[in-house]
């Protein structure tokens, strides 16, 4: 039988991995699929904030990837000017959670 302890690396790797945020391999097709990047790039403006622009407004809010995913499903107005980004009902819960937690990430494009 194995000391306690010898569990506790493998435990703590997979509760690291668990809490990871997604990187741009598992969101891009996600990005592809929604057709996020008609409007929105990894690190630059094009009708609405580039995902970096993003990511730095909501640095250090502690519910980010919470409010981002609700904005991803049920749209914003106001919050980067007058183009108002509309509701993306057809994402589901998960793909705009994943979207979101890589986005609070910083959206990191490699």
């Amino acid at each position: 039988m194995k000391p306690a302890h010898a569990l506790i690396l493998p435990l703590a790797l997979l509760a690291a991995e668990a809490g990871a945020a997604p990187a741009y391999a598992q969101v891009q097709p996600l990005l592809a699929k929604n057709n996020c990047l008609a409007c929105h790039a990894p690190d630059h403006k094009v009708v609405g904030p580039g995902y970096n622009e993003v990511a730095a407004k909501y640095k250090g809010r502690a519910d980010a990837a919470d409010y981002l995913a609700n904005k991803i499903r049920a749209g914003s107005v106001g919050a980067w000017g007058p183009v108002p980004m509309p509701p993306n009902p057809g994402v589901d819960a998960a793909a705009a959670r994943t979207l979101a937690e890589w986005i609070a990430s910083g959206a990191p494009a490699k």
